[in-house]
């Protein structure tokens, strides 16, 4: 009877481990926090292009030119 008794213990306590684990969401919104981070990064770049697209292709000329001429 004994044995028995142990075996179901260890049995019970195995699975409240198991759903411990995986209950366990500290990952989950860590991973969410990033993707988040991420949207808002593409969003402020591609805003920030279509705004000063005129000006990044003047630098970029002038770099050109400069590379081209020698003299800047």
């Amino acid at each position: 009877m004994r044995f028995l008794n142990e075996a179901l213990l260890r049995a019970l306590t195995g699975w409240q481990e198991l759903r411990h684990r995986l209950s366990d969401e500290e990952g989950q919104t860590l991973a969410e926090y990033g993707l988040i981070m991420a949207v808002i990064a593409v969003v402020v770049v591609s805003t920030a292009v279509l705004f000063f697209r005129e000006e990044i292709v003047a630098v970029f000329n002038r770099a050109t030119d400069c590379l081209d001429d020698g003299v800047c």
